[in-house]
């Protein structure tokens, strides 16, 4: 994590200055401020229609009693798209557009999936013996492969807490 963070705020600026300095000695110095500066209006406006598009999506899922986990992704995709578009750059730039174009979005997450499935685990653990099988914690019969512990004392409620009508057991 600390070689990723020392990329992020070492790296990648000394990058975005290299890039911008080289595209201004090929087209100009004004010119590459008005292509910084249009390219933030550019992807904003991408942005906003496709998070339009990904709340949407998002509602859809939810109507049809679906778990909207594919379209958290992209709203969250669309929200990070969004920020590195806000940063002056050219490198952040083509990387924000990249997440908010659909057909890349999807390559991140496919990528985005198989990393975390490589990361996670899964799996059931469960203190319930299986069907059919006795439990061997206690000898009970099968169904029965719950077991609590714990000390219990009966209470005695005042008649006063009783409410009317209420039933007393005991």
């Amino acid at each position: 994590m600390g070689v990723v963070l020392l990329f992020l705020f070492l790296a990648l600026p000394i990058a975005e200055i290299y890039v911008i300095i080289q595209v201004g000695d090929a087209i100009g110095v004004w010119p590459t401020i008005a292509l910084l500066i249009l390219d933030g209006f550019a992807g904003a406006a991408l942005a906003r229609s496709q998070g339009r598009a990904a709340w949407e999506r998002f509602n859809l899922a939810l109507t049809n009693g679906r778990v909207p986990a594919r379209e958290t992704f992209d709203g969250a995709m669309i929200v990070l798209g969004g920020a590195l578009l806000l940063a002056p750059g050219f490198i952040t730039d083509v990387v924000g557009f990249a997440l908010l174009i659909p057909p890349t979005r999807a390559v991140f997450r496919s990528v985005a999936a198989r990393l975390a499935r490589r990361r996670i685990a899964f799996g059931w653990v469960t203190s319930m013996p299986r069907p059919g099988a006795a439990d061997p914690r206690a000898g009970r019969p099968p169904g029965h492969g719950y077991d609590y512990e714990g000390t219990a004392r009966e209470v005695e409620t005042p008649a006063a807490e009783i409410e009317p009508g209420e039933r007393r057991d005991g």
